[in-house]
């Protein structure tokens, strides 16, 4: 909807957060993502301590600074703040992704 693909979008199948979590971080490094979008339910994103992984400077989105974060009341909480507030959010590092190109 906001124009972006999702690589883990089977994870989105799992009902459970605990069944989401990406518990191997060098999958993203396979993945090689040219966006990076990050929430942590009630908790701040800490930019430095990802992009420290091991590996993750390989990553494009981080070799070209497209790691963005969407704040959890947005992003992660049931009801339409996810619709009304962050589909345009996403749909705007998108589609300022696609003008750089």
């Amino acid at each position: 909807m906001a124009g972006g693909i999702n690589v883990y979008a089977a994870n989105s199948q799992q009902s459970l957060a605990k069944d989401r979590i990406i518990a191997d971080h060098t999958e993203v490094i396979a993945k090689n993502p040219d966006i990076i979008l990050a929430s942590w339910c009630g908790k701040m994103f800490k930019k430095k301590r990802m992009l420290s992984r091991p590996g993750w400077d390989q990553i494009q989105a981080i070799q070209d600074d497209e790691v963005y974060e969407i704040v959890s009341p947005i992003i992660l909480q049931p009801g339409p703040a996810a619709l009304m507030e962050g589909l345009p959010i996403m749909h705007d590092y998108f589609k300022n992704w696609v003008e750089k190109r």
